[in-house]
């Protein structure tokens, strides 16, 4: 329907969210910050902003047919970044101001509830703007995106060239242990670069005190960090599954990750975003890594 509703030569840069607005917080990012001339919304209020957790549209990726229910239960839409085509016309070159105002007019023209442009955000200073990033949880975002308005549309490292910026929250993070290895990929095909890791279950004296694996990371480290793990790997296997090496739980890694979600098919109960090593944590032994209790509370 929405395809329809837009003539041909139309180039969106967006992204397909599920969306509920009445799921939506009742504390946003914005007060009187929002721009008074965004749909002649009052700037005190709030932006209604429903997306929801990347989780739920994982229950309609790869399936053959979508049934009424998940279509009532996980409805999407479209959140709209940019305009880079409009009736054949190539928009990247004209500055992000005109673009936007273009886009906003082609979502009022398309009159669609399944598309929605990505909504505005103003502040004062550096220090205003940091304080509704802080909000960016409640919203089930990761951050906000920065542009100059006079910026071109770029792609690739040119996004990162001063004009646009990507500013995100600081990610989650748990120390875990790691349990199994696996080599990796191109230039690190020899070595055991890809890991998995693993929390405490259970309270620290007991003997029931397990390891939950919960998430995998390959990147993060240098690759003399990756030489060295790759030969404790080697020297402390305990077990090989085809290409995967079960080793003895000796390292201690800080994992960090974007989010973190219920899961059923994880035995840990929870599934993470993204996640990946930011240090290895030599001053930690194994035992004083964390616990399946701090995943979970951090789904509050």
């Amino acid at each position: 329907p929405l395809a329809e509703a837009l003539p041909d030569g139309t180039v969106i840069d967006g992204e397909i969210v599920v969306w509920k607005e009445d799921a939506a917080p009742d504390t946003l990012l914005s007060s009187e910050e929002v721009s008074e001339q965004q749909d002649g919304r009052d700037p005190a209020a709030p932006i209604p902003f429903g997306v929801q957790p990347f989780a739920l549209l994982q229950q309609r990726i790869g399936r053959k047919t979508l049934g009424k229910k998940i279509l009532e239960d996980v409805p999407v839409i479209l959140l709209a970044y940019d305009l880079l085509e409009w009736q054949g016309h190539d928009l990247r070159s004209q500055p992000q101001r005109q673009r936007r105002a273009e886009l906003e007019r082609v979502v009022a023209r398309c009159a669609s509830p399944l598309l929605r442009p990505s909504p505005l955000l103003h502040g004062r200073d550096w220090q205003d703007l940091a304080r509704q990033r802080e909000a960016s949880r409640t919203l089930g975002v990761e951050g906000m995106m920065l542009k100059a308005q006079d910026s071109l549309y770029g792609v690739g490292r040119t996004k990162d060239m001063g004009t646009w910026w990507k500013w995100k929250v600081d990610p989650f993070s748990v120390d875990a242990v790691l349990i199994y290895a696996q080599r990796g990929h191109g230039r690190r095909a020899s070595l055991y670069s890809d890991y998995t890791f693993a929390v405490w279950d259970g309270p620290p004296e007991s003997s029931e005190r397990t390891l939950v694996p919960f998430a995998k990371a390959y990147s993060g480290l240098t690759d003399e960090e990756m030489r060295k793990v790759d030969a404790i790997v080697r020297r402390t296997t305990v077990e090989k599954f085809g290409p995967v090496r079960s080793v003895e739980p000796t390292l201690v890694f800080e994992l960090g990750f974007e989010g973190i979600a219920l899961s059923k098919r994880h035995k840990s109960g929870v599934a993470v975003r993204f996640p990946r090593m930011l240090r290895w944590r030599h001053d930690k032994p194994v035992a004083e890594a964390d616990t399946l209790d701090i995943l979970q509370n951090l789904l509050a």
